[in-house]
């Protein structure tokens, strides 16, 4: 399966803005945008005002980035978002935070979001009781997400868990209560810029 192999920290300082994608080092003194701001490249201290279609490709890059999908299936979950019923920026959320590695992520099972898929392709979570191997695996409601083995993975600290995702301390376990929305979004995207730049 292709995927970005490419330093992460680069990333960040290519979109100016903190993805985190590396966990609790985004949030320490190391983070690479703390030290260096400018974007990457020869030519990264000159920042130049973007056109329209240039924020909103820098939008779909960032999200992309955040998520750690590829074009092509992002590009399928806005065309998918696009035909379904409903609105379609909510729809473009719930494929987007539906997806098992970012729930495993939000219930704080992980440090990141490549963390939580490197546990999945080990194995090392169930979903219904059933191990679950594919990340992309889009969860419905009532699905409950339970770690096969507390001793092989690292929790988060300090994390506050979203109002679609209810905790059971006794089963240890997080339970998907109801299909996330725009008021429930935490990330620092323009859903709607987006969908313009694949409506074009």
């Amino acid at each position: 399966m292709a995927r970005n192999i490419g330093p992460k920290c680069r990333l960040c300082r290519r979109e100016g803005t903190k993805l985190y994608l590396k966990g609790s080092r985004c949030e320490s003194e190391k983070c690479a945008l703390n030290r260096k701001a400018q974007a990457p490249g020869q030519h990264g201290t000159s920042r130049r005002s973007l056109s329209e279609y240039g924020k909103q490709m820098r939008e779909k890059q960032k999200a992309k980035r955040i998520y750690g999908i590829l074009e092509k299936q992002f590009k399928k979950y806005v065309n998918d978002s696009l035909r379904s019923k409903g609105v379609t920026g909510d729809s473009l959320i719930q494929k987007l935070e539906g997806r098992l590695d970012n729930l495993v992520f939000r219930s704080g099972f992980a440090m990141s979001r490549s963390q939580s898929r490197q546990y999945i392709r080990r194995g090392l979570f169930m979903i219904n009781g059933k191990v679950i191997k594919i990340p992309s695996q889009q969860l419905k409601i009532g699905d409950i997400i339970k770690p096969v083995s507390f001793e092989k993975i690292a929790l988060k600290e300090g994390f506050v868990l979203p109002e679609y995702l209810e905790a059971n301390i006794k089963e240890k376990c997080v339970r998907l209560a109801k299909m996330p929305t725009s008021q429930d979004y935490q990330e620092k995207v323009d859903i709607q810029s987006i969908i313009e730049f694949y409506s074009r």
